[in-house]
Parts: C-alpha cells; sequence; structure tokens
C-alpha cells in the first residue's frame, strides 16, 4: 500500500483516516481541500486543481483525501488503494457538526475546514442517493480489478482496518 485515494461523505471521517494512514505508511497526505480552497475560501481554477492532481498521483507515495468527482478519475487509475468512507447519513451529518463543535469553523490545518451552511448539509444528507453511485461507479470503472477497494461503513470498523494495516507495517 502506496497510492491511497480516500472518498466518502462530508463528515465520513476521511481527513482523520488518511493522517493516520499517512502516518502508518509514512506517505504524505493531502487533503484536498486544502488544495482547492484558499484561506479565504477562494478555489483554485479547475484546470491548476487538475494539474496539482496530476503531479500529486505521479509521486511514489501518497494519501489523497477528498472527493472531487471531476478529478476523481486522476486518483481512481493511479492508486493501490481506494478507501470509500461509506458511513450511514446520520453519521455523517454528526460528523460535520461534531467537527464544527470541536475546531469551529475555518480553515484549521490538518485536513479540518469548516464551513456548515445549507448546501454542505443537503450535500451531506443526499450524499448516499445521488453522490454515492456515482463514486461507486468510478470506482469500478477505474480503480476495480487493479487496486485493493476497501469499503469502511464505521468509525469502529475504520479504527480495526487502521489497527490491521499498523500491524502489517510494523
Amino acid at each position: 500500500m502506496k497510492k491511497v485515494a480516500i472518498v466518502g461523505c462530508g463528515g465520513s471521517g476521511k481527513s482523520y483516516l488518511a493522517r493516520e494512514l499517512g502516518r502508518i505508511i509514512d506517505a504524505p497526505v493531502t487533503h484536498l481541500d486544502a488544495a482547492f480552497y484558499d484561506d479565504e475560501w477562494n478555489e483554485l481554477p479547475m484546470e491548476k486543481f487538475a494539474d496539482l492532481q496530476r503531479e500529486l498521483v505521479a509521486q511514489p507515495r501518497w494519501v489523497i483525501d477528498g472527493n472531487y468527482n471531476s478529478t476523481l478519475q486522476t486518483r481512481l487509475e493511479a492508486c493501490d488503494t481506494v478507501v470509500l468512507m461509506d458511513v450511514s447519513t446520520v453519521a455523517a451529518l454528526y460528523g460535520i457538526f461534531s467537527r464544527q463543535i470541536r475546531h469551529g469553523a475555518g480553515h484549521k490545518g490538518n485536513g479540518v475546514h469548516n464551513r456548515i451552511h445549507w448546501g454542505v448539509v443537503k450535500y451531506v444528507a443526499t450524499y448516499r442517493r445521488k453522490m454515492r453511485p456515482r463514486v461507486m461507479a468510478k470506482i469500478e470503472q477505474f480503480a476495480s480489478g487493479r487496486a485493493e477497494v476497501v469499503l469502511l461503513s464505521s468509525r469502529r470498523q475504520t479504527r480495526r482496518w487502521l489497527r490491521r494495516v499498523a500491524a502489517e507495517h510494523r
């Protein structure tokens, strides 16, 4: 495991998993929200964002967390492992609100980017119905059969999987 793409709904624990996994496998971690937004929440032009991801996936080791469906193919074609954080809608909503309470709003570094507004809540609330099928189709098209595909459906299952990966990398 050297090149890992982590995807899933907001509030599912992608950033936590990326930090822990990067530490375990000794790989640099990129949180796509940190690459896409500046401190004022201005977006990086999509062409530059896509170029940046092509540069990142050309490296020998990496962990990249984030969705950005329009550039997901780039990560899926280059990864050896893809992890879908497949938590329930309730768990994801709990995740975004509890993160907001713990860290407050804004860019907090270390993969924590909080900005709750109606669009974020709606995205999280409808992710399983609207985005998950699209993400699953891309995983099937660009990673399945070539990369290991891991579905983690709870924070407990995520911690258990991390312990197993850590044991394998000692």
